[in-house]
C-alpha cells in the first residue's frame, strides 16, 4: 500500500517449500513427467533415452495412455510396485504392492490413517500421541476428527531427544479421560530437525507393542541427514530386525513423499503410505476410504515413480541425476551447520544441532517487559516476537507456539531453504534484531 518500510524483500523462511526458495528441479524428474504430460517430447532428441524409457512404461500402465485419465483409488498399480521395490531396497526385507497406498503428499495419507484409527465417545474416545513441537497437521487433523490430543514433550536439554518414560506419562495420563489408540513419530523431526538413533526407534517398538498402541511413522525428511554420526533408520526395518513377537503384531503405518528430500516438489503432491501387520478386515475399510477420493494426482504419482526408480550406473542420466541430487543434499547440510553456528553465537538464542530436516527451532529468552507488551497486544510472547521480526526486517519465520512448547519457553521455527549467502544475511540480520529487540525491552 505504498508505506515505507525498512527492507526490500520479504524473506520466507516460514515453510518447506524448497522451489519457491530457489532451489532447482532434478532434470531427470522432470523429464520423466514432462514426457508423460506431453508425449510428443517422445521425439525430442536433446531429452535421454533412460527417461523416455521411463516414460513409455509409466503411459503403458495409464489408462488410456494418458495421465489425464483416473488411476486406480490406491494409485497405479505398476507404481506400488516400484514403490515396493525402493522399500525392498531401502530396508532390506519384502514388501508388498498390495500393503501400498499412494496419495496427495503424505499429509493426506496421515489424515486417511487417523480417520481409520478414530472411534468411541468419551473415555472410549481414541487418544493420539503427538510429540511436542509437532507438525500442526496432526493438531488440526485430531480436532477435525474430534480425537483426543496426548502430547508427549521431546527432551530440549537433549538435543529433542524421545524419552520412553515421557510417552509412559502421557499414555498414563491419557488413559484417565480417553483410549490411547495411536502413537505418530515424526523422523526426522520437524520442527526440531533431530533424527531419533536405532536404539530409540527399538524402544519405541517396544513401548508400542507393550501398550497395543498403532505407529504412525512420519519419514518424509529421510533423505534430509546432515549430522556427522546421524543416520535415518526407518521404522520397518527396525521391527523386523527385532523380529518377532514385535515384527509379526506391532501395527505400523510409514509415510514418505516427494516434497522434501532433495526433490522438494511440494506442488506435484506426491507421497505414499505402506502399513505393515493391518488387520486385513481394516485394511479393505482404508481400501474403501481412499476410494472416495476417486484417485491422487496422476503427475504427481508419475514423480514419485521417477524418485522410487532414479537412473541407475550406467544409464545415460545416472551422472547429472547424482551431481544434483548431491548438490542439494550437501548445500542443506552447510546451511544445517551455517545457522546453528551463528544463532549460538547470540546471547539469549539457543539452537539445538540441526541434524535432519529443513528447519531449525531456536529457543530465545524474552524479558519480562516484552512478556507484558505481547500481552497488552493479545499476542503469545513468541508471536509478538516473530511480528516485530517481520515489520523491521521483512524475515519471516512462525512462532513456536504454532507448534507448541514448554510453559514458559519461547522459539520460532525457520527453514534452512534460501539460497546460502542469502540465509547468511537472514541468519545476521535476525540475530541483530534480536539483540536490538532484547535492549529496547530490558
Amino acid at each position: 500500500q505504498g508505506v515505507p518500510k525498512p527492507f526490500t524483500e520479504i524473506i520466507k523462511a516460514n515453510i518447506g517449500d524448497a522451489h519457491a526458495m530457489g532451489q532447482k528441479p532434478i532434470t531427470f524428474l522432470r523429464q520423466v513427467t514432462a514426457l508423460c504430460l506431453y508425449p510428443e517430447l517422445l521425439a525430442e532428441v536433446s531429452i535421454p533415452e533412460d527417461a523416455k524409457a521411463r516414460a513409455r512404461r509409466l503411459l503403458a500402465a495409464c489408462s488410456g495412455h494418458s495421465a489425464g485419465a483416473y488411476s486406480a483409488s490406491p494409485g497405479i498399480q505398476l507404481i506400488r510396485e516400484d514403490v515396493a521395490r525402493f522399500l525392498q531396497r531401502r530396508d532390506g526385507f519384502p514388501a508388498r504392492p498390495q500393503d501400498i497406498f499412494l496419495a496427495t503428499g503424505a499429509s493426506d495419507a496421515i489424515v486417511s490413517i487417523l480417520k481409520l484409527l478414530v472411534a468411541g465417545d468419551g473415555s472410549s474416545r481414541t487418544g493420539v500421541l503427538v510429540p511436542i513441537p509437532q507438525y500442526p497437521l496432526y493438531s488440526a487433523a485430531i480436532t477435525e476428527l474430534s480425537a483426543v490430543q496426548l502430547n508427549y514433550y521431546l527432551d530440549e536439554e537433549h538435543c529433542w531427544a524421545l524419552d520412553v518414560a515421557e510417552l509412559r506419562r502421557a499414555v498414563t495420563e491419557g488413559r484417565r479421560h480417553c483410549c490411547p489408540r495411536v502413537l505418530c513419530i515424526i523422523n526426522p523431526g520437524n520442527p526440531t530437525g533431530q533424527v531419533q538413533s536405532r536404539q530409540c526407534i527399538e524402544d519405541v517398538i517396544k513401548f508400542a507393542f507393550e501398550e497395543k498402541l498403532f505407529l504412525m511413522a512420519d519419514e518424509v525428511y529421510q533423505d534430509n541427514i546432515y549430522a556427522k554420526g546421524s543416520a535415518f533408520h526407518s521404522f520397518k526395518k527396525v521391527l523386523f530386525e527385532m523380529g518377532p513377537p514385535y515384527s509379526e503384531v506391532v501395527e505400523l503405518a510409514s509415510f514418505h513423499s516427494v516434497s522434501k528430500g532433495f526433490m522438494g516438489e511440494c506442488g506435484f503432491r506426491g507421497g505414499y503410505v505402506e502399513v505393515v501387520n493391518m488387520d486385513p478386515a481394516v485394511q479393505q475399510q482404508l481400501a474403501k476410504l481412499v476410494s472416495v477420493r476417486l484417485c491422487p494426482p496422476v503427475p504427481g504419482q508419475i514423480l514419485l515413480d521417477a524418485v522410487v526408480n532414479p537412473p541407475q550406473p550406467g544409464e545415460p542420466s545416472y551422472e547429472l541425476f547424482m551431481a544434483e541430487k548431491q548438490e542439494v543434499l550437501s548445500s542443506l547440510a552447510h546451511k544445517a551447520q551455517l545457522t546453528q553456528e551463528i544463532f549460538n553465537r547470540t546471547p539469549g538464542i539457543q539452537c539445538n544441532p540441526v541434524q535432519g530436516a529443513m528447519y531449525s527451532f531456536p529457543r530465545i529468552q524474552l524479558p519480562p517487559r516484552a512478556l507484558a507488551a505481547a500481552k497488552a497486544q493479545d499476542q503469545a510472547p513468541d508471536m509478538f516476537f516473530c511480528m516485530r521480526l517481520l515489520e523491521s526486517t521483512g524475515i519471516c519465520v512462525v512462532p513456536g507456539s504454532g507448534f507448541g512448547q514448554r510453559e514458559g519457553t519461547f522459539h520460532f521455527r525457520m527453514t534452512i531453504l534460501p539460497p546460502t549467502e542469502k540465509l547468511k544475511v537472514l541468519l545476521e540480520k535476525l540475530s541483530s534484531f534480536y539483540t536490538k529487540f532484547i535492549e529496547e525491552f530490558s
